[in-house]
């Protein structure tokens, strides 16, 4: 039997994009749905016999249209292609108000062939060409939905979480106890387990996650643990396998080192499990670093050189650049942006700039000085000739008398 295991999918996400001229639709809509395309070949070419999907579709509670569409033809060519689809809920799929649908709820509700919709937790048996596959669903939970008014009065955010997490436990466990030993189990969970390694989402998301356990979702009675909510992609354990596919695309530059892809998982007819990581070609992020010398004669000419030295086309980049503040007015942005004119998008040209220290006037102090008095003093400060100091305190003193007899 083998099952692609994918998630985090977030079709909506559209930051360092342009308008494609050939759709209209923002260039990273396109991205990620070209990652998502390379999932839907995949299983097609290579005889998968299950889609497991595990949450997170979009990345607004209430996509527009166009995501729903985009979504659905992938689906429903895999379902078509007589490929079991199976759907698990995510946080990013949930609506704000507790009894409206959620935003994939649609395949459940036409009966759409193939396609599985695990909006609750539970054991769900699917047929697959190899034969039956038990998969207990644990979807986003939401505190509402499993916590009474009365049960979480009082309560802080860390408690409200504590009780949520030992029932989850507790669900897994029961669910466990009702497994049937001879099939091979799942378990499919959009959940944050403890000792991940997190990324972007931690920004697209509100409030405190509720954390689970490794040992709550390792159970024994499950051949493989397919994991959503994290956007790394990260083996947690063994024995059975605990795995978070991560998100099929880069959202942000946190991710710009992690790989993207999916997992394709093997189980055997004695219950031998494998697994291997598989990429898709996700668009890159590219950030460039550049040191400016103190000295440096041209440092637009650095810049340029260290962006030569890097492969910008078609990647989305920043260029951040570290100069003093004696160079920063010989930086030319123009001739920047013409040497990263095959990048797909540029993030940021980023100057952080080393201000020189003033010298301090020690010893004097500006209370009880007349204006002149003070502009003598900073004028010797900055050891100016005292011929060219008598010529400023002219002038300061002209300007003064003439500021003085335009006063009504």
């Amino acid at each position: 039997m083998k099952i692609l295991h994918f998630a985090d999918l977030h079709l909506g996400v559209e930051n360092y994009g342009r308008i494609d001229p050939n759709t209209g639709l923002s260039s990273r809509l396109g991205d990620f749905l070209s990652a998502f395309d390379e999932v839907v070949e995949y299983a097609l070419n290579e005889n998968i016999d299950l889609i497991l999907f595990c949450g997170d579709a979009y990345k607004s509670r209430e996509p527009s249209q166009t995501h729903q569409r985009e979504f659905a033809r992938r689906i429903w060519r895999l379902a078509s292609n007589d490929i079991p689809v199976f759907l698990l809920i995510g946080n990013h799929d949930l609506p704000n108000a507790i009894n409206r649908a959620t935003s994939i709820e649609i395949f459940q509700t036409l009966a759409i062939p193939n396609v599985t919709v695990a909006n609750h937790p539970g054991t769900y048996q699917i047929k697959t060409k190899p034969g039956p596959l038990q998969v207990v669903a644990l979807p986003w939970a939401r505190r509402v939905a499993l916590l009474s008014r009365e049960e979480t009065k009082n309560l802080t955010l860390d408690e409200l979480n504590e009780r949520l997490e030992k029932i989850l436990t507790e669900r897994i466990m029961a669910e466990v106890e009702g497994l049937d030993p001879s099939l091979p189990a799942i378990l499919a969970a959009h959940v944050f387990v403890h000792g991940a390694q997190t990324g972007s989402e931690r920004s697209m998301i509100m409030g405190h996650d509720y954390m689970l356990l490794h040992s709550s979702v390792a159970n024994p009675a499950f051949d493989y643990v397919a994991l959503g909510h994290i956007h790394k992609s990260q083996v947690l354990g063994e024995n059975p396998p605990v795995v978070y596919a991560g998100s099929l695309e880069r959202i942000d530059f946190s991710e710009e080192e992690d790989k993207k892809g999916f997992y394709v998982v093997e189980i055997g007819p004695d219950k031998q499990v494998s697994y291997e990581f598989h990429p898709v070609k996700a668009r890159r992020f590219l950030t460039i670093k550049v040191n400016v010398a103190p000295l440096e004669p041209d440092p637009t000419q650095a810049v340029l050189e260290a962006i030569a030295r890097h492969d910008v086309k078609d990647a989305i980049v920043r260029v951040q650049v570290a100069i003093s503040e004696r160079l920063e007015g010989l930086l030319d942005e123009g001739e920047i942006r013409k040497a990263l004119k095959d990048a797909h998008f540029i993030a940021a040209i980023a100057r952080d700039v080393e201000r020189e220290r003033r010298p301090r006037m020690s010893g004097f102090t500006a209370e009880g000085m007349t204006p002149m008095e003070a502009l003598e003093v900073y004028l010797n400060s900055k050891n100016i000739s005292k011929e060219r100091i008598k010529v400023l305190l002219e002038y300061g003193q002209r300007l003064i008398e003439e500021s003085r007899s335009e006063e009504p």
